[in-house]
């Protein structure tokens, strides 16, 4: 059996434990999630057929809340802190960098898998606006010029 065969699998016996349960649909695309790591299409539309209900709940679910990813994630997280103290210290201009440096709009993975860019509300970091984190490193006190900089160690 293939890879992704086993995944689907799993993903159906998850199904058919949560199927007859009241409010089963979250519970199921938290499963597909965990299982293929972000909820493409396909699988998407999976869910919606093994719990027969219209794919457009499912996607309408998938793009309402903000634990639910439609692509896949890359190896570096990068959260740039748009928080009223960051905001206000330069965290768009920050942001509008990444974008350009990476190619790629908040919300998205470059093509090479390597950075998923994310806006946030606050990393709680205020006292060092503008902030952004790379998975668990933190960079404060930022201006646009260092974004390559801080981008090159990750390559």
């Amino acid at each position: 059996m293939s890879f992704e065969k086993e995944k689907y699998a799993a993903l159906q016996r998850e199904i058919d434990k949560l199927k007859n349960e009241p409010g089963a649909l979250m519970p199921v695309m938290q499963k597909a999630q965990e299982i293929f790591g972000y909820l493409p299409e396909d699988v998407q539309r999976y869910i919606a057929k093994a719990l027969d209900i219209p794919a457009s709940d499912v996607y309408g679910v998938a793009t309402f809340y903000a634990q639910f990813n439609l692509e896949p994630k890359g190896k570096y997280i990068i959260s740039v802190c748009m928080g009223t103290a960051c905001y206000v210290k330069g965290s768009q201009q920050v942001l509008d960098k990444l974008e350009e440096v990476l190619g790629v709009p908040a919300g998205h993975t470059t093509p090479d898998g390597l950075f998923t860019l994310n806006a946030t509300r606050c990393l709680g970091a205020c006292g060092l606006a503008p902030v952004i984190m790379i998975n668990e490193d933190v960079y404060g006190r930022l201006t646009p010029d260092q974004v390559p900089d801080i981008i090159s160690m990750y390559h």
